[in-house]
């Protein structure tokens, strides 16, 4: 590898392929296990050789990853976009992915359901009780308790009509205010 700074093309057709310097690295040999059963010597290091050349490729691919992302921040930099900008936008889409979801489709859905059922069962519970608070109006005792209480209520209404027509109340005070003469 030439330089740490240097531009690697990844559309190359030569991806992948190492210089010839890499396939001479040497191999401890006290690192090295016995061979699996059914390798050949062979084998062996043709794995190895590739072992090499991958672990190389994924070194190279961090390199280059890392002077991707040092560009992208410059860019984002010169755009004037800040980090929160980013948070924002990776939340809207976050967001947006839940809300596509099947999961958050089906929740939806049962809940939308759940609320109908319960408006529905509200709504029954109330008309049922203003048919009970009609029955209960129409009841023989509520008929006699609304009775006497426009019984009542005349009594202090007519008094007081009384008393603001200009007649005495019966105790004598015409002079005194209307609620001066309420019984109560």
């Amino acid at each position: 590898m030439e330089s740490a700074n240097q531009d690697i093309n990844l559309n190359s057709p030569n991806k992948g392929l190492l210089a010839d310097a890499m396939t001479d690295v040497p191999v401890d040999n006290a690192a090295r296990s016995a061979a699996p059963e059914g390798l050949i010597l062979a084998e062996e290091e043709e794995l190895r050789s590739e072992l090499a050349k991958v672990e190389e490729e994924i070194g190279t691919l961090r390199q280059v990853l890392a002077a991707k992302e040092r560009h992208c921040g410059e860019l984002k930099r010169k755009l004037g976009l800040t980090p929160l900008d980013g948070l924002k936008q990776n939340l809207s889409k976050s967001w947006h992915d839940v809300q596509v979801s099947n999961a958050y489709k089906k929740t939806q859905e049962t809940l939308s359901q759940a609320g109908q059922k319960t408006s529905a069962a509200l709504s029954n519970v109330g008309s049922v009780i203003s048919r009970k608070l009609g029955d209960m109006r129409n009841s023989a005792t509520f008929k006699s308790f609304e009775d006497r209480v426009g019984t009542i209520k005349n009594r202090v209404v007519g008094s007081r009509e009384n008393s603001t027509d200009g007649l005495h109340s019966p105790s004598g005070a015409g002079d005194k205010s209307p609620q001066d003469n309420a019984p109560f």
